[in-house]
């Protein structure tokens, strides 16, 4: 399962982590964020131990969102080293997440 992601834990656990971390900024009632989820929890099994994968649901979590400008969802954003290296807006084929990944690892 991909790491459960707030406003309390991000500092820790994306910005000052070395590892690539791979954010899913999603909702609840939002079609196309449901349907990528389990190619998240996929990603995340599969770069287990060497890429961070969470999931930052922006209702509940409006700090980082605003702080990182986010309008349009399902945003996934690629951080390394506390800073944004890529960015993915909307439904995406998993074949995108994985070069992405490759790309910044």
């Amino acid at each position: 399962m991909a790491l459960q992601l707030t406003d309390a834990n991000f500092q820790t656990e994306v910005l000052a982590s070395n590892q690539l971390s791979v954010i899913d900024f999603w909702a609840e009632w939002c079609g196309p964020c449901r349907a990528i989820g389990p190619v998240i929890d996929e990603l995340s099994k599969e770069y287990d131990g060497k890429v961070k994968v969470g999931k930052l649901n922006v209702d509940e979590n409006p700090q980082v969102s605003m702080n990182y400008g986010i309008t349009s969802i399902p945003a996934i954003l690629f951080v390394k080293n506390g800073q944004v290296v890529d960015k993915l807006v909307g439904a995406q084929p998993k074949a995108n997440f994985v070069k992405k990944i490759e790309q910044h690892m």
